[in-house]
């Protein structure tokens, strides 16, 4: 999915939520255990009860890496079962020397298929350019993170600024609004008006709303660009809305509150 197609579909769903697909064993209803494949039982009734909701899914490759095999296949019938006009995210943090780099992009953009993958910078521009070679592909690089330990180096001084203004500059001059995204946290909504005066153009993934405790109407009026340029996701708060046999009608009404609050935003 290309910039432009995003765009369009989140001017038409008046909706820029991304739901994440944040799956784990020991928090999803236990009837579904008795699945064959009780993750992706689960990712199938939440996709099913949100997906015209929502743009976006970002699935948190370490849930499913931890299974093994089995989680593996539970990710690749997820990626395959969401509807190809939905955007996707491979959250799983990605970035090495430049070989290296270049066979984990074409893990998640060719074998599984994802628009995006994120990608940590802190190897410098060789550990993130091949993930910058694929035609409607992005990577999503670590910006300012919403974590504690973000305070360690992200919010030091560094040059000519905080370390992660450094990033955010040096990063943008490596790749295009049209190939290259930035995570931003949405419990650091005080320095997100800085974030868009440094990356005016980019699109913004906005993890930490809902459990975590982000404001959706703080992140947006201080984020938003012309093309609204946000992706606001928000996982436990929607995927564990309900823990029973109504677990997927509850995500919906999570999902569905969200949007709604997102429509008002969107002119």
């Amino acid at each position: 999915m290309n910039r432009q197609e995003l765009v369009q579909l989140i001017r038409d769903r008046k909706s820029y939520l991304c739901i994440g697909l944040d799956t784990d064993l020991q928090k999803i209803p236990k009837h579904l255990l008795s699945h064959a494949d009780p993750m992706f039982a689960f990712n199938k009734a939440i996709i099913d009860a949100t997906h015209d909701l929502c743009v976006a899914y970002k699935i948190n490759t370490a849930f499913y890496e931890c299974q093994g095999i089995r989680g593996w296949e539970s990710l690749q019938r997820t990626i395959e079962y969401i509807p190809k006009n939905v955007f996707t995210i491979a959250d799983a943090k990605r970035g090495d020397i430049g070989n290296t780099s270049t066979y984990y992009a074409k893990t998640f953009y060719e074998t599984y298929g994802f628009d995006s993958v994120t990608v940590a910078p802190y190897m410098g521009r060789d550990s993130v350019e091949p993930f910058l070679g694929f035609s409607d592909k992005f990577a999503i690089v670590l910006g300012l993170t919403s974590n504690e330990g973000s305070r360690d180096f992200q919010l030091q001084p560094a040059g000519d600024g905080l370390l992660y203004e450094n990033v955010l500059r040096t990063c943008a001059s490596w790749g295009t609004p049209d190939n290259m995204m930035f995570v931003v946290g949405a419990t650091q909504a005080d320095s997100v008006a800085n974030v868009r005066k440094i990356i005016p153009d980019h699109f913004l993934l906005v993890p930490g709303v809902g459990a975590q405790g982000g404001s959706l109407r703080d992140i947006t009026e201080k984020g938003r660009n012309a093309d609204i340029g946000l992706l606001v996701n928000a996982s436990r708060a929607v995927i564990y809305a309900g823990n029973d046999e109504r677990f997927a009608e509850d995500a919906r009404a999570a999902a569905q509150a969200l949007q709604a609050e997102m429509a008002t935003y969107i002119q």
